[in-house]
This record gives structure tokens, C-alpha cells and sequence, in this order.
């Protein structure tokens, strides 16, 4: 999946949402370069340890420049992060929608999620590491996006069961399932490891197979203690 400038995606989404037609300026493709720009920084230094200084050196713009475009490094990071959540959630709802099959629809999450974050995995690290530093608005607003994306693997989680009879608890299916795929950045390499397609084909064969192979509900203690002594008599 090939990536988008993170402003680019940004803008079109601001200007969908006002019923206006995508559109791309001479401002918009200044605010793309410094978003980018600044996702190496918080790639390189951290959040705490980027100043808005640095942002602007990256950047090549002036400090006062940078200031023109954002009131500060929390507003950077809150785009970085409304971009990358905002563009999974929609293209994962166009690619659901050509999906019926319970246990494809589940594969088809994992490749959205992995194509996007194999493109951007600086992004990934910034996400990963920074998740709790927006607050206020900005916190809230992010957490509503996440929430909306749990909510659909839940969906997905619980209409498998369905389909097959299954017995597994899906928050912890779906928070194990995110376990694998969100710390993929720390340890893939692109000269050895395979593709976005066939590695999203190899865990979801682990992920399914683990959640099918369910058995049927644990025995209370002294439930299991009657069973095991009728069974030696």
C-alpha cells in the first residue's frame, strides 16, 4: 500500500467533512512537508526530547514560520496521529464492504493494519511511544478514532463466533491480535521478512487457529474435584 503525505490525507478529510472537494495548496503541501518532518524528529528524539526548534530546523522553516503553521509540537503530533488512525479506519471500511466471509474480514484487518504501518514505520514508533501525550481535545479526540477501530475488530471477533460456534473471550482475542501486529516495527526487516501480504497470511493463520481451537467452559474447583474422583472409582 503505497503511503500518503499525512497532511494530504488531513486536509481531504477536513474538507470532506465540509462537503468541499479534495483540494491541494500551496499551504497544504507546506503543512504535509513539516507533518512528515516532524515524524522523523519525534522518530529520532522522542516527543519530550523534540523541541520546536528542532521541528523547524528539519523542516527548513523559520521558528516563527513553524509558529504560523501550529501553536505547538502537541498540535503536530495530534495530526500525526489523526492522519494515520483516520486513513486505517477508512480504508479498512472500503475493504470491508467487498468482504462477507466472517474469517476474511478478519484477514483483511490485518493486512489494512500491517500494509499501512510496513509503509510508515516511523509513524508506527511515534504512535506507539507517544499514545498517552496528547491531552485535553486533542487526547480526546484521538481516543474516539481508537475506540471506533476496537470496536470494528470486536465486531469482527464476535460475528466469527457466530459463524462458527466459537467460545473465546474477544477483548482478549482482539488486544492479543493488536499485541502482535502494533510491535511489528521493532523487529521486521524488509531483507528478510516477508511482505505486508504474506506475512498478514501467516498471522492470520496463527491468530485463527489459535482462537478456533477453543475448548468448552472451566470447571469450577470443586466441580473438577468431583469429576476427577468419579473418574478413579
Amino acid at each position: 500500500m503505497a503511503s500518503s503525505s499525512p497532511v494530504t490525507s488531513a486536509v481531504s478529510l477536513r474538507r470532506r467533512a465540509a462537503g468541499l472537494a479534495p483540494s491541494e495548496s500551496r499551504f497544504d503541501r507546506r503543512l504535509g512537508k513539516i507533518v512528515t518532518h516532524a515524524t522523523e524528529v519525534f522518530y529520532e528524539k522522542g516527543y519530550e526530547g523534540a523541541s520546536m526548534r528542532d521541528l523547524a530546523r528539519s523542516s527548513g522553516t523559520s521558528l516563527s514560520g513553524l509558529y504560523y503553521y501550529f501553536e505547538s509540537k502537541e498540535k503536530l503530533l495530534y495530526l500525526i496521529q489523526k492522519d494515520t488512525f483516520s486513513t486505517i479506519v477508512e480504508r479498512l471500511r472500503e475493504r470491508l464492504d467487498e468482504v462477507s466471509d466472517p474469517e476474511q474480514r478478519i484477514r483483511v484487518f490485518i493486512l489494512n493494519h500491517l500494509e499501512y504501518f510496513l509503509a510508515n514505520r516511523k509513524a508506527m514508533k511515534v504512535l506507539s511511544h507517544e499514545a498517552d501525550v496528547l491531552k485535553n481535545g486533542f487526547g480526546a479526540e484521538i481516543a474516539a478514532i481508537k475506540r471506533e477501530y476496537y470496536r470494528i475488530c470486536i465486531g469482527l471477533l464476535d460475528d466469527l463466533k457466530h459463524a462458527k460456534r466459537l467460545e473465546f473471550s474477544s477483548r482478549v482475542a482482539v488486544l492479543s491480535l493488536f499485541g502482535m501486529m502494533n510491535w511489528i516495527y521493532t523487529w521486521y526487516n524488509p531483507r528478510i521478512d516477508a511482505d505486508a501480504e504474506e506475512l498478514s497470511r501467516r498471522m492470520g493463520d496463527i491468530f485463527l487457529r489459535g482462537i478456533s481451537a477453543t475448548i468448552g467452559p472451566r470447571l469450577s474447583g470443586s466441580k473438577a474435584s468431583r469429576k476427577k474422583k468419579a473418574a478413579t472409582n
